[in-house]
């Protein structure tokens, strides 16, 4: 929570950053652009927020821990040379800090499904199962990236790019079904794409995840938490001598 300390408002930031977020954006999308969440005529405004803050807030967990992740080590240097520190815990450190800020915005995300629709589904329950393959992706890739931003300065830069594109890459702002069946395949490759689509479903619809698929995201993301784990240890004796 560093990044909130001094300012006045501090950590209600965590509650002001995505309703702000999420007003520009259904603003612009469903006032302006006058998108609507399917084909659905009774689909209103309040529908399009609701659906659409749920995917910004899967994705979102992904992107601030991804985005973060490659200067973890740069700025900290201090633990890396000078103290003995278990450095392979920043990626966890920084992951608990975007999940404290995506628990906000579930919470207002289920105040505002309280207001509009009068229930919540119990499948809400479902939606830190769906969750773990993600973090589980997000730790291997956090290590990863912590490691190679040492020795690679331009990956913030890269990364962020990268972010970018996943966030359009993404159903974030759109459905799945808008898309031709083909380029549905093709996002549907995309890990993030999976798990804002079964967020939504848990969330808003009320319906049970894809749990064969869920635990094929559950292996993957197992593979990548090890594969990341075992490629910072193997690199973070390097560090010292870069920084």
């Amino acid at each position: 929570m560093g990044r909130y300390k001094g300012s006045f408002l501090g950590l209600a930031w965590s509650l002001f950053n995505p309703i702000l977020m999420l007003t520009v954006y259904t603003f612009v999308f469903s006032v302006i652009f006058k998108s609507r969440w399917g084909s659905s005529p009774d689909a209103g405004h309040a529908d399009f927020a609701i659906i659409l803050f749920t995917g910004l807030i899967i994705f979102n967990l992904f992107a601030e821990c991804i985005n973060r992740s490659t200067s973890l080590i740069t700025s900290n240097v201090n633990f890396v040379k000078k103290v003995v520190f278990p450095i392979e815990i920043l990626p966890i450190v920084n992951l608990l800090a975007a999940l404290f800020h995506a628990s906000i915005s579930l919470i207002v995300l289920f105040i505002a499904i309280l207001v509009f629709k009068h229930q919540l589904h119990f499948t809400v329950l479902l939606l830190p199962v769906i969750t773990i393959p993600l973090m589980l992706s997000i730790l291997g890739l956090s290590w990863i990236l912590a490691s190679l931003g040492v020795f690679v300065r331009d990956m913030p830069q890269t990364i962020s790019i990268i972010v970018t594109i996943l966030m359009f890459l993404s159903p974030v702002f759109y459905p799945l079904s808008a898309l031709p069946v083909v380029f549905q395949k093709i996002v549907m490759l995309n890990p993030l794409a999976f798990m804002i689509e079964e967020a939504r479903k848990v969330v808003y619809w009320g319906n049970e995840p894809n749990w064969t698929m869920l635990a094929i995201n559950m292996l993957i993301g197992l593979v990548i938490c090890a594969a990341g784990f075992l490629f910072f240890q193997k690199t973070k004796k390097g560090f010292a001598d870069v920084i």
